[in-house]
């Protein structure tokens, strides 16, 4: 009988131990404000302003989201991981844009599986790109959703004519759908992220493929990034009517290629940041059907205690083939910690866009083409 006890006790404890080594998570954000906006459009290319805006609008500081992710160590210091994340509009309750017009997603922001241990971590599936990560941590505005490298990256993209209907972009990319990303472990602050993500077009080997490569450095209080971003057929989809969607056949032509170097200081509670950006379409340089852009941006910010900072920032894009086409973006943003999962912000932004240049201000928040505009946005966002 003891034995039969004994042998039942280690079963247990076994079993305790295994269901230890896996997990599951939950997790989400709900951030939502108050946006006023002087100069409106109904999409990235319109010239048309629609005057002033008070609205209810979600993502002031980034969009809200939901997921699952889980891991299990299988041994040896590797573990199995998997990740599903999506966003959603808490003005509205949609879902995010999916990679084609007029689509919704679930989970549209990440839905990846992978590995990890001691020699760094592959992920597989729909994820977002290791550069956006590399230009939030050399950006004192964080890449946020108000105001930031993020918002000025976008503007490139709306003057290569993106029109926003879809997460496919002519410059860089936010997500890639199929992509394969190994990140190394850090090696005295330096790392490395490698990205492909095959086409899957049959009979073109380089049909909607995407490449990429971010080197970065974090030490000391000092981040740098390199990216290089490559890609072919990307933003495949325009809308011509408002429900004629035109899907371009596929080339392998490369037609999307981003440069970007960045570099951001933080030295007692006070940060600096500066960055150079190019984006250029290999398979056509020249206007209107091609872009050759340039981006500079520089930020300043301070945080005067530990749940209390103030950020700023501009952003400065420019046609190289067509002068005219400039942009200029300033924004101030202000941050408290209500407490460990509740933050209170204030943000103020102008954008001065001069020729076909629509940068906005807040990311779903268009401006007329060649229109200046200001925005105000107070809001909450809560992690749960």
């Amino acid at each position: 009988m003891k034995l039969k006890w004994s042998g039942a006790a280690a079963l247990v404890v076994f079993a305790s131990a295994a269901h230890a080594q896996s997990s599951v998570t939950f997790y989400g954000v709900a951030d939502s404000g108050f946006l006023y906006q002087s100069a409106n459009a109904s999409n990235f290319q319109s010239k048309t302003n629609l005057g002033h805006v008070y609205e209810l609008k979600d993502g002031g500081i980034y969009s809200s989201i939901w997921g699952l992710k889980g891991t299990e160590d299988i041994g040896g210091g590797y573990k199995v991981n998997f990740k599903l994340q999506g966003s959603f509009n808490t003005a509205n309750g949609k879902t995010g844009l999916a990679d084609a017009p007029g689509a919704t997603a679930v989970f549209n922001q990440q839905t990846t599986i992978g590995l990890s241990g001691p020699l760094g971590s592959i992920d597989a599936g729909r994820q977002i790109v290791p550069m956006i990560y590399a230009m939030a941590d050399t950006d004192v505005r964080s890449a946020q959703y108000f105001g930031s490298i993020l918002t000025g990256w976008l503007g490139l993209n709306q003057a290569a004519r993106w029109q926003g209907l879809s997460t496919n972009g002519p410059i860089g990319a936010l997500y890639d759908d199929n992509a394969i990303v190994y990140r190394s472990p850090k090696f005295y602050g330096a790392s490395l992220a490698l990205e492909y993500a095959p086409g899957g077009v049959p009979g073109q080997f380089q049909g909607g493929t995407r490449e990429s490569a971010v080197l970065q450095y974090s030490n000391y209080g000092l981040n740098l990034a390199a990216v290089y971003y490559n890609g072919h057929d990307t933003s495949p989809f325009t809308q011509t009517g408002p429900t004629t969607i035109v899907t371009a056949p596929s080339t392998g032509l490369n037609n999307n290629q981003f440069y970007y170097l960045g570099g951001q200081y933080t030295f007692h509670g006070f940060s600096v940041s500066t960055s150079y950006s190019r984006a250029r379409n290999p398979s056509n340089m020249s206007a209107p059907k091609g872009f050759n852009l340039e981006m500079y941006s520089g930020g300043l910010g301070y945080r005067f205690s530990p749940v209390f900072k103030i950020t700023s920032g501009f952003y400065y894009l420019h046609d190289r083939n067509i002068g005219a086409n400039h942009s200029a973006e300033y924004a101030l943003g202000a941050e408290y910690n209500l407490s460990k999962r509740t933050l209170g912000y204030t943000q103020v932004g102008y954008v001065d866009n001069h020729g076909n240049m629509s940068q906005t201000i807040t990311y779903g928040a268009p401006v007329p083409e060649g229109r200046s505009s200001t925005a105000v946005m107070v809001g909450i966002r809560h992690s749960f």
